[in-house]
């Protein structure tokens, strides 16, 4: 039968498993069906007999409502202040993370796992706070309730009315090592929330008439005994594959009906689906596929897909296996889903040559004792197999005649032998040439070359030679011998052949699918996937192949080209993507049309239509070709869905980008512009005075031109940064002494940095850089100004530069706050300033246009801060090999 010893890969993966597993802390969880039910109570119970048995445990956050049994549970426990954060003006309080992370207590007790920390927290879940204690080898102990498990979270919003927006991951329920059912029946819970044990009086007659209704409480208390017992039964079935238990433990009711190809199929479906409903369990319809049935007629294959899919829309999980034994493929299926009940078929009428043979169910009985098997009985005769390559009309006959010839050549040169070899040997040749032909042409010539042999041996090499006599009567017994012997080994040759021709079959079905998995996981556009998609169906089912994608309203139309284009009816498509439904033909709705039509169902929604025309379609006949064909729709599908999401969370980001420096432009535009206006129509104001001496003329004259300075430089800033971006600037290069560059800029800010010491070291003799001038001497005031804006008074700037091989480097620093930590590289960004809220002009351009312009010139500029205090800005130009004066020559 199979081999019930554990597969060394998997218990390797069980071994690294446990390892991590082992670093990690345990996590146990309190489910019950809806709150009051005394989840918090029995945690913290539990927590009492730990702290009993010498462990170290703390209370994270228990959620407590004001019960006096709850609060008693809390003594001889540590509590953990909780974190205080600000949120709208108010504080709140929150669990500490970092907290616990340092007191790192063996076992913590965190109640309300589905709980939405506060905005600013460090995770958005407090689930995902739990997972961080776990990763650190904190055991954690927490509580929840159903209705916030995410699979359930519809489902009980459809029961209730009640929409719960905090939910967990199953994932992460799943993966907890213990999980406790606290129950409570429904009379006993209302009597509580009466009480006043579940709310506050004031909550009671609210909860009572919406929520706490008596058959809201006995649905969530079924799907909370339900999702625990399966998950149990999860635990249950991987105990019994770490442990390699081939038996079937009957905790639960699992039915699997056997699917094969006779008209019983249908009968056993339906038999099948009303025993899994009067039972309440969960079934599945399986359909082993040895080599012998690989030999079915097309008719006999499509019925073989109408039973799956028939037992698909009776709820039934169906699978297609692959073995040589039927009998020990299914009952190791059967084992591994723990199955109670195999569901098979047995027609009344067995022909005659299958009576010698030992019943399929006497069989099953005798393997799996542990199994009840349900008999279904039907007047269908049963479908006799034959071989598809003889059939009738169809024989290769030549392959007989290759036969036959391989056979004359093999006596002829044995006769050639016959004075070197003896009889036996001849025998040996025979045999070795009909393995060669069962193996080369198949069973029936192997059976030709058997007889042929067995009789060319006996005329040719048996005295008397020449005759079909035989002289000693033991030879008629060698001839049997012989003739069995050579149909033994012609019919296993002939079925190595055949299993490995259904093995390169299955091998190109999955290379197929592997390719086209790997270029669509490489897709980045719609166009990218349709023309994949065209060329990967188009290749794997020799078919013209089109994808009909929606457009805004909904209406399908044909995407990309392909090299043939198959004849698309939009309606057809049309229909097929309104409907989510196969057409055209081969399927039973509209099936005049001269091609298939397949949806693209993605898990959010249908993506288009494929539509399939060959010469000959009746390849969707073979279940196996169905399959590979709806994968590939489903891979199509899931990769147009992938691209459309993307462009999607692209569209956001550039929306959101061009919202953010939207509004930046308009803030710095109110601010850094209404500011200088202000005071200009102040100034001006005050300069329409008659009576101002003239000094003070003066002095307000100068401000004015300083205010409509500043004006100047941020316009011009906006300018030149949107020409750059644009590319509308044109670098005037020349050769240009870096010295002169700098003293430019530092003349122009003169007036401005009267509060700094300005330190300047450039050696005499730096080699000269081609650049752009005026644009060059732009970074340096921008780069000095951003010194004297962001230091205080007293502060030194210096201005250093030096020349290495290839490139010259302008180093400008300060000994003032530094850059804010983390933002060495943001502050180059557009709109960017150190000071969120600053008082200081500028909209955060300066250094924005510092980069473009350097890197307009093929250089790099970089921020950091000083170890001994300040920032330093470094900005590298190429150098060239300059010209050699005339005077030189």
């Amino acid at each position: 039968m199979t081999d019930e010893r554990p597969d060394p890969d998997h218990l390797l993966a069980e071994i690294k498993k446990e390892e991590i597993a082992a670093q990690r802390g345990k996590l146990k969880i309190f489910i019950g069906a809806c709150a009051g039910v005394g989840k918090t109570y029995t945690m913290l119970n539990a927590a009492q007999q730990r702290l009993a048995e010498g462990i170290d445990v703390v209370i994270g956050v228990v959620e407590t409502h004001g019960r006096s049994d709850t609060i008693k549970l809390l003594e001889k426990l540590t509590l953990l202040p909780l974190h205080e954060i600000k949120y709208r003006e108010k504080s709140l309080l929150e669990f500490d993370i970092d907290a616990a992370l340092q007191r790192a207590p063996q076992l913590i007790i965190i109640d309300e796992l589905a709980h939405t920390n506060i905005e600013g927290s460090r995770h958005a879940k407090r689930w995902q706070d739990v997972d961080e204690l776990l990763a650190s080898g904190i055991d954690v102990y927490t509580t929840l309730n159903v209705q916030h498990l995410e699979s359930l979270n519809d489902v009980v919003g459809s029961i209730t009315g009640i929409r719960i927006w905090e939910t967990v991951p199953d994932r992460f329920f799943d993966s907890a090592d213990d999980v406790t059912l606290v129950d409570l029946p429904p009379d006993e819970l209302l009597e509580r929330l009466r009480e006043g044990k579940v709310y506050v009086p004031e909550q009671v007659e609210h909860a009572a008439k919406n929520f706490f209704r008596k058959g809201n409480l006995i649905a969530l208390r079924e799907l909370a005994l339900r999702r625990t017992a399966d998950r149990v039964d999860s635990q249950m079935r991987a105990y019994r594959a770490d442990h390699a238990i081939a038996n079937v433990w009957q905790t639960r009711e699992r039915i699997i009906a056997c699917i094969g190809p006779g008209p019983l199929g249908n009968k056993l479906v339906r038999s099948a689906a009303r025993l899994a409903k009067e039972l309440k369990a969960d079934w599945h319809a399986v359909y082993v596929e040895t080599p012998a049935l690989q030999r079915l007629s097309k008719i006999d294959r499509q019925r073989i897909l109408d039973h799956l899919t028939l037992a698909e829309e009776l709820g039934a999980e169906t699978a297609t296996l692959a073995g040589s034994d039927l009998i020990a493929t299914l009952i190791a299926y059967a084992q591994s889903r723990n199955a109670s009940k195999l569901v098979v078929g047995r027609p009344v009428d067995l022909p005659w040559f299958q009576h010698w043979r030992p019943r399929f169910i006497d069989a099953l009985a005798r393997f799996a004792p542990d199994i009840d098997i349900y008999v279904v009985v039907g007047n269908e005769k049963p479908t006799r197999i034959k071989n598809r390559e003889i059939k009738p009309g169809t024989i290769k006959w030549w392959n007989y005649a290759w036969a036959t010839i391989a056979c004359g050549v093999t006596t002829i040169l044995a006769a050639g032998l016959l004075h070197i070899f003896d009889l036996s040997n001849v025998v040996m040749i025979l045999l070795l040439t009909v393995v060669g032909i069962s193996i080369k042409f198949g069973r029936g010539p192997g059976a030709w070359a058997a007889a042929l042999s067995v009789m060319l041996f006996d005329f040719f090499f048996v005295p008397p030679r020449f005759s079909f006599s035989v002289s000693d009567v033991q030879y008629l017994f060698t001839f049997a011998l012989m003739l069995l012997v050579a149909l033994t080994i012609g019919q296993l040759a002939a079925k190595l052949r055949f299993e490995a021709t259904i093995a390169n079959l299955r091998e190109r079905r999955a290379q197929a699918l592997a390719a086209l998995s790997k270029e669509l996981s490489g897709a980045l556009t719609v166009e990218q996937v349709v023309e994949i998609a065209n060329r990967n169906v188009s290749g794997t089912f020799n078919s013209a192949v089109a994808l009909l994608l929606p457009s805004s309203q909904e209406k399908t139309k044909v995407a990309g080209t392909s090299s043939s284009q198959p004849t698309t009816d939009i309606a057809v498509a049309q229909w097929v993507y309104d409907h989510q439904l196969p057409a055209g033909f081969g399927t039973h709705t509209l099936s005049a049309a001269v091609s298939h039509y397949l949806p693209l169902k993605a898990p959010m929604r249908t993506r288009g239509v494929l539509v399939l025309e060959a010469k000959d379609l009746l390849f969707l006949n073979e279940p196996e070709e169905k399959r590979l064909l709806d994968t590939f729709a489903a891979q199509i599908a899931l990769a147009l869905e992938r691209v459309h999401y993307v462009e999607v969370a692209q569209d956001a980001l550039v929306s959101i980008e061009g919202e953010r420096l939207r509004n930046s432009l308009l803030s710095a535009i109110s601010h850094d512009l209404r500011t200088p206006l202000t005071a200009l129509v102040g100034l001006a104001s005050t300069l329409t005075d008659t009576n101002l001496p003239e000094n003070s003329q003066k002095e307000l004259a100068l401000a004015i031109r300083n205010e409509a300075q500043q004006m100047t430089e941020l316009v011009t800033n906006l300018l030149d940064m949107a020409r750059l971006q644009a590319g509308g600037v044109k670098l005037k290069k020349d050769w240009q002494s870096i010295e002169e560059i700098v003293g430019s800029a530092c003349m122009q800010l003169h007036r401005v940095m009267t509060t700094k010491k300005l330190i300047i070291s450039i050696p005499a003799n730096l080699p000269l850089c081609e650049c752009d001038p005026i644009l060059i001497q732009r970074v340096i005031v921008n780069l000095l100004d951003n010194a004297d804006k962001f230091t205080p008074p007293g502060s030194t700037i210096s201005v250093c530069a030096t020349a290495g091989i290839d490139e010259l480097a302008i180093v400008i620093e300060d000994n003032g706050p530094g850059l804010p930590l983390g933002q060495e590289t943001k502050v180059f960004d557009k709109f960017a300033r150190g000071e969120t809220e600053s008082n200081k002009p500028g909209v955060g351009l300066g250094l924005a246009l510092c980069k473009a312009i350097v890197e307009a010139h093929g250089g790099k500029i970089s921020a950091e801060n000083r170890v001994d205090g300040g920032a330093r800005f470094t900005l590298t130009l190429p150098l060239g090999i300059a010209p050699i004066p005339e005077e030189l020559l």
